[in-house]
């Protein structure tokens, strides 16, 4: 989905968004009305995914493990598909508290806290396995952490995949096979300097308008992961699917603290709880997804091939001098490296 601007916007990103975000929460308030009158133990979520999806699902098997637990006194009603809004809206939503929870891809918390940078970079994580290992850690923990002084409670942490470079021209291997390479990114500064940075031109457009752009040759190629590649028939019209791998970026549940407050301690550690079991959820759901998009992809047209990370990991470095500039940040960034597999 959609990225956040870069942290050094904040006092800007605040004024011009207050307004926004007020005018939402009534709109949501008013959607949120609609469901249930009158049950206050139903909690609101917001997930700019579609229902199927597996961040959706995740949260809607977080609610029936509530409701379980405390005999129907507990659930969450997700509304999908951006009906509340973009990440960047319901994230402001959910931290005013007028949505309960909110899931966003790490992106949009750049932001609001600096310390959730370090997941968002090129080629921190070298795996899957890796990244779980990290969000899993005291690591994943401490970042989440920094999220209450922003009024979220961050919750868990999900995966959004392995993303790599597809196009319409040609098979990238190396760097200089991006020259001149016209590639879709998302509206964030960190997208647009890492594109740049291996020699193509990044464009951003909104994410809509990407099918169309491919076939148009407004773009030559975007990037995402094996489900969005194929669930949003990108690879009906880009020919090239190059393994880079060149972000992991993972996935946020927040919630509001101040809905967070309004629980009893019970309550709290009964939330902690659901969320803890929906990872394992969504993680069975999204392994299950990739091979699915994977066995799509093998069936049609696309040539896809591997490619030496290297070589565009090399170019990173100034990309994350660029970004990672707090001994925090740094700090994260070296105990990710550290937790990398032999």
């Amino acid at each position: 989905m959609e990225r956040s601007k870069e942290p050094r916007a904040l006092p800007a990103l605040l004024s011009r968004r207050s307004v926004l975000a007020g005018s939402l929460v009534v709109g949501a308030g008013v959607l949120i009305s609609g469901c249930k009158p009158g049950m206050s133990g139903l909690l609101t979520g917001a997930d700019a995914h579609p229902g199927d999806y597996p961040t959706v699902r995740a949260v809607e098997f977080m609610g029936r493990y509530l409701a379980q637990k405390t005999g129907g006194r507990l659930g969450i009603k997700v509304f999908a598909g951006g009906q509340l809004g973009s990440e960047t809206d319901t994230l402001e939503i959910t931290s005013f508290g007028g949505i309960d929870f909110s899931r966003v891809n790490f992106a949009p918390l750049n932001s609001m806290e600096p310390l959730t940078l370090p997941f968002c970079l090129p080629f921190v994580f070298d795996s899957v396995s890796h990244m779980r290992r990290v969000v899993d850690s005291e690591v994943g923990d401490e970042v989440m952490a920094s999220l209450e002084p922003h009024n979220l409670i961050g919750l868990c942490i999900y995966d959004s995949g392995a993303r790599s470079f597809y196009n319409v021209r040609r098979p990238i291997a190396a760097p200089s096979d991006m020259r001149g390479l016209k590639i879709r990114v998302p509206a964030s500064d960190l997208y647009i300097s890492m594109v740049n940075a291996l020699g193509a031109n990044a464009v951003p457009i909104p994410f809509g308008e990407i099918y169309q752009s491919l076939a148009q040759g407004v773009i030559d190629g975007a990037e995402n992961n094996w489900p969005t590649f194929v669930g949003e028939r990108h690879y009906e019209v880009a020919e090239y699917l190059s393994l880079t791998r060149h972000l992991l970026t993972p996935e946020a549940l927040v919630m509001s603290k101040a809905s967070w407050d309004r629980l009893p301690p019970p309550d709290q550690n009964l939330v902690r709880e659901a969320a803890k079991a929906s990872v394992v959820e969504m993680r069975r759901l999204w392994d299950a997804r990739v091979e699915e998009a994977k066995a799509a992809v093998e069936a049609s047209s696309v040539e896809v091939n591997e490619v030496d990370i290297q070589p565009f990991a090399d170019l990173m470095r100034p990309v994350w001098d660029e970004y990672i500039t707090t001994p925090a940040q740094q700090h994260i960034v070296r105990r990710i490296i550290e937790m990398k597999e032999e």
